[in-house]
């Protein structure tokens, strides 16, 4: 199968707006997509099953029962009302953080890096198609290096296997594919798929991004995306529900981007961990659609499950310029009315879990970083914070764009600031990429000539892809492994060697438009706000607050026809073919059953000091190639974990004192059937929503992850793959447990016998014979013992559909 043509590119098509509002870029209040355009049909939310639902909710609850905006949407798409919402919550009394909900979602997405180990999930369950809507976005796996026009074809080259077996099976089981160049899934999900009131699974962490636009959005790993694929109730813990209110309206320098970086700060990595983050107040009014869609991107690096804005007029423009105009009747009948009625608002006078207010007029531009997310500085004592900290006083690359920053709004105003320098007679002192968030973005964007005014200043712009984000840049300035250096970009996450492989590398993370400013300057002390650049003549320029326009005025260019996406039908004819001899996609062997008993005999393969990402535990970057190869990819397992014992990275000792890397060990223990333990610090899992990441534990023998605390979707992936996450009932015991110490467990059996009652605790056998009882907590649910028991979640889907 040959890979779908993507260059050269052609004259774009538009999609006219009847009322002609004279400038090219004006805010499209009245934008409306001509009948004759190539746009594709609008993806509409099925309303009627909902609000079905959600009636039946208000019977179950009580029509007096006040409701957030997010328990509104998460309880209409209950599979059984009843059993989710009564039981174990004192007959519906206390629902958060104690249901456990059984929830049907509206649809999946999935991008190329995650879809691989989904889809070949999905194949053992041998159904002809997918219960629910999908898609699969090919946007992990292109490199950016010199240039979309160079990346783009040689990266298609480069992965033509892979994305060959996607689409392939995209076509055979009834999934829409979008090509390598489409766009990031998470831009291309705002633009066709997302609408308030949805509710969806995205094999993503940041598929929150789509709460921009008032649905419920949930990064999920591929075994759970399954669960929906095959019609079964994928289950989440009831999240308690953390209110963010904006007052007042952004102006200046101040953009949506410095509202989430605030809030990192405010909540830290682990401050949402459990919740959903809802936004009101009257700043919401004042937001633009993709404006809300930064802030709920970003809501996965406070650990929240998802992120939502009600339904506002904001939103009627932005589904009109993206050729959705069919379905913002059918949103208006449903968000307007009385409490009882009203779908996509909260509650007047809810009570929310934990409420937190951010006054937009007076916030100011945020620098957050290095090496975490919530690590944040205002920009004007940012300068301040480079002296004290001795970070490096210049940076060598400005990044923008990537599925949190790349909307027409956010270039246009970067544009004014571009424009403003070369006026001035300036070029950027640190290197200059640009990354379109989607097609019709970019072809909007060329038409405008927006990306000319880029590629005059230096800038380099990059494919429609993730690229440096998530790992995928090949630098050529010059910088090696092991050097110091920083960098800033408009991006999500900035782990250590999360962008180029370099741990050394600080990644900051900033606005556009501040990115764009400081890389005139090429110095982190530089403030745009206040300081000037010396031009010739002994002048001094001052950048002007940037300007820019939220929505194409005549509405988004389609693009190239070639990366839009195939039928959704599916097509049984379509053979979906596996090389046993390729290295990167390898079919499935299931795991095996839990064998009766205690677990007995573990060793500690090693205790991790300090943060553990997905990152840390599964690598990105060069490592995206084998995602669809579990013994391939197994080989980075844990490689970037720091050693509690010796302060070392990836550096394990066998009980006879042999030094090997992690991966080294684990493979060593399974072929001597040696299972095995890691110990942890808190928030074990942060990050990605990287399924990878207990996949690969689990077959290298791993059974029990024993940590301080989880991130949600990581310890929810632990559970689907039969590995065990336990928590120190007292955190001080991390102390006592070292590496290759022998643990076996106390109280499992019956609680997995139970499904989930009950009490664990681990006995911890020391090389000098010692013993030490520790006590631990679990959170395991029935469902999630019958996974353990099955030997994974899988295991019992499959089961499952080959009953008669």
């Amino acid at each position: 199968m040959q890979a779908r043509p993507t260059l050269p590119r052609i004259a774009a098509q538009r999609v006219r707006c009847p009322l002609d509002l004279g400038r090219r870029r004006r805010y499209a209040v009245h934008a409306t997509p001509s009948q004759s355009s190539a746009r594709r049909k609008a993806a509409v939310p099925p309303y009627q099953k909902i609000l079905s639902g959600f009636e039946d909710v208000r019977i179950v609850l009580g029509s007096s029962r006040k409701l957030t905006l997010a328990e509104k949407i998460l309880y209409a798409h209950l599979d059984n009302i009843e059993e989710s919402l009564l039981q174990n919550t004192n007959n519906g009394k206390d629902i958060r953080g104690n249901a456990n909900l059984k929830l049907k979602p509206d649809r999946v997405a999935m991008q190329d890096a995650s879809a691989q180990m989904a889809i070949l999930q999905f194949m053992t369950c041998d159904l002809p198609s997918t219960a629910v809507p999908a898609s699969i976005h090919c946007d992990h796996m292109i490199v950016g290096e010199k240039g979309a026009d160079t990346d783009l074809p040689n990266s298609i080259q480069g992965n033509k296997e892979v994305f060959d077996f996607l689409e392939s099976a995209a076509k055979k089981y009834g999934i829409e594919f979008w090509p390598p160049g489409a766009g990031i899934i998470h831009q291309t999900v705002l633009e066709n798929y997302a609408a308030p009131g949805l509710m969806m699974l995205g094999t993503d962490s940041h598929t929150p991004n789509a709460g921009g636009l008032g649905a419920i959005a949930i990064g999920v790993g591929g075994a759970d995306a399954v669960d929906a694929l095959v019609d079964a109730p994928w289950e989440l813990k009831a999240p308690k529900v953390l209110n963010v209110r904006l007052e007042g309206k952004l102006s200046g320098w101040a953009s949506p981007k410095d509202v989430i970086l605030r809030l990192a700060g405010l909540l830290t990595v682990r401050g949402g961990t459990g919740s959903i983050i809802e936004y009101s107040g009257p700043g919401v009014e004042t937001l633009s659609a993709t404006g809300m869609s930064t802030i709920c991107n970003m809501g996965a690096e406070v650990g929240a499950s998802t992120s939502i804005f009600p339904f506002c007029e904001n939103h009627v423009p932005y589904l009109r310029a993206t050729g959705r105009a069919s379905i913002i009747d059918a949103v208006k009948g449903v968000a307007y009315g009385n409490d009882k009625h009203n779908f996509l608002r909260a509650d007047t006078d809810v009570e929310y879990d934990e409420q937190v207010t951010i006054d937009l007029s007076t916030l100011e531009p945020h620098i957050n970083g290095p090496f975490t997310p919530d690590l944040s500085t205002p920009l004007s004592k940012f300068k301040e914070a480079v002296e004290i900290n001795k970070w490096p006083k210049t940076f060598g690359a400005g990044l923008i764009g990537s599925c949190t920053n790349s909307s027409f709004e956010d270039m246009t105003r970067v544009e004014s600031l571009v424009k403003q320098a070369h006026a001035a007679g300036l070029r950027p002192k640190a290197d200059f990429f640009i990354t379109p968030g989607s097609e019709q973005v970019r072809a909007t964007l060329e038409e405008n000539t927006t990306l000319q005014t880029f590629s005059k200043a230096g800038g380099i712009v990059l494919a429609n892809a993730c690229g440096p984000c998530i790992g995928q840049w090949k630098r050529t300035d010059g910088v090696k492994k092991g050097e110091e250096n920083a960098i800033l970009c408009s991006y999500n996450r900035n782990f250590p060697g999360r962008n180029d492989g370099n741990a050394k590398t600080m990644s900051f993370l900033a606005s556009p438009e501040i990115v764009t400013a400081m890389a005139y300057a090429g110095s982190t002390e530089f403030n745009p706000m206040t300081d000037t650049i010396p031009v010739s003549g002994g002048k001094e320029f001052k950048f002007e607050p940037p300007t820019g326009s939220r929505l194409p005025g005549s509405g988004f260019a389609i693009g190239n026809p070639a990366f839009l996406p195939s039928s959704a039908k599916p097509d049984p004819a379509v053979q979906v073919v596996v090389n046993p001899e390729s290295d990167r996609l390898a079919l499935l062997e299931p795991f095996a059953p839990y064998a009766e008993g205690e677990l007995q005999g573990l060793k500690v393969l090693y205790k991790v000091k300090g943060q553990c990402t997905t990152d840390t535990i599964s690598a990105a970057g060069p490592w995206l190639k084998y995602k669809g190869h579990l013994p391939n990819i197994s080989e980075n397992t844990l490689i970037g974990a720091v050693n509690a014992e010796t302060g070392e990275t990836n550096v394990a000792y066998d009980a006879d004192g042999t030094q090997s890397s992690i991966p080294e060990l684990a493979k060593k223990w399974k072929s001597k059937s040696q299972q095995w333990i890691v110990v942890a610090e808190d928030n074990y899992g942060e990050g990605s929503a990287r399924e990878h990441a207990a996949l690969q534990p689990r077959y290298l023998g791993g059974r029990i992850i024993l940590a301080k605390s989880f991130a949600r979707i990581h310890q929810t992936n632990l559970k689907k793959q039969g590995v065990i996450p336990l928590t120190f009932t007292n955190k001080d015991d991390y102390d006592k447990i070292s590496a290759n110490d022998e643990v076996s467990t106390s109280g499992l059996w019956d609680v997995l016998q139970s499904g989930g009652d009950g009490n664990i605790k681990i006995i911890v056998k020391k090389r000098d014979g010692a013993t030490v009882e520790i006590p631990v907590e679990h959170n395991l649910s029935k469902d999630q013992c019958g996974f353990v028991l099955a030997g994974s979640a899988l295991n019992v889907l499959a089961r499952k559909n080959q009953d008669p």
